[in-house]
């Protein structure tokens, strides 16, 4: 029988809880019949449930034990293991239209996997799964709290983000050292942003990775020197101070000003 080690440089927790794997693969049941993409299935307690779905579930996985034990222990999974980095797949070659994301997610990378999800919105309506509660509170965090930031705005901007519920450290093989959470990602309504979407990234990223200044003084490094910023109050105010918005009339404000940096055909 192969066995299936976890590993901290992967950031393995595998899930143990069956009743709790149950839970998150219903998470899906309203995008039915997408196809399913899991992401780190690991021993496959996720996997079980999502066979059962019968929605040409896929799964991609990098640690070569785990392969070796999915292949073992679910047949039905032939052809369907893609063993590559979530991180750096071509979507385009498994899917032709919309797909589904789900994972008991490595936590290490929990934050990166979000992100790949928002460059492909257009093709998932929904991604859900297993993260660290810490980063479940910033990805729900609203304006004003001191867990709203980078991607609290971003996934925002295209998603509905719902918190579902607290998993505690020992639904898992090795207990990890945080309590966790689900979350599901709902792709909105909206087909683009009220301004320039390459500017707008640069402008949260800029702003918030220097959270304890005023605007005015964080966005200076996004213009030329001879590029003054304007007299407005929302350069005054702190970044987690604004909503999503209001950062789309800041990335407005400051564009004309921005040079060539961030041409018009930048925009969606």
């Amino acid at each position: 029988m192969i066995s299936v080690k976890p590993k901290k440089n992967l950031g393995q927790h595998f899930l143990k809880d069956a009743t709790i794997a149950g839970r998150i693969a219903d998470t899906l049941d309203a995008f039915a019949p997408l196809p399913i993409l899991e992401v780190g299935p690991g021993t496959g307690m996720l996997t079980q449930f999502l066979l059962s779905k019968d929605r040409g579930l896929t799964v991609v996985e990098i640690d070569r034990e785990s392969i070796a034990y999915l292949k073992d222990n679910f047949p039905e999974l032939n052809g369907k293991i893609l063993q590559q980095n979530f991180l750096t797949m071509d979507f385009s070659k498994h899917y032709t239209g919309e797909f589904c994301v789900i994972g008991n997610y490595p936590y290490n990378i929990s934050s990166q996997i979000f992100f790949k999800v928002l460059d492909n919105k257009d093709q998932i309506p929904c991604c859900s799964g297993m993260i660290q509660k810490e980063v479940a509170e910033r990805m729900i965090a609203s304006p004003g709290s001191k867990t709203y930031g980078i991607l609290s705005i971003l996934l925002q901007v295209w998603y509905d983000i719902e918190y579902l519920f607290t998993v505690s450290e020992q639904a898992f093989i090795p207990p990890p050292k945080v309590k966790s959470a689900v979350v599901r990602l709902t792709r909105n309504k909206r087909k683009r942003l009220n301004c320039n979407e390459k500017l707008f990234k640069s402008v949260v990223k800029t702003s918030f990775n220097q959270r304890r200044k005023m605007l005015r003084n964080s966005l200076k490094s996004l213009l030329p020197e001879e590029s003054p910023l304007p007299d407005d109050p929302m350069l005054t105010k702190r970044p987690e101070q604004l909503s999503v918005a209001q950062f789309e009339e800041l990335t407005n404000l400051i564009e004309p000003l921005t040079g060539n940096a961030f041409s018009e055909e930048n925009k969606n």
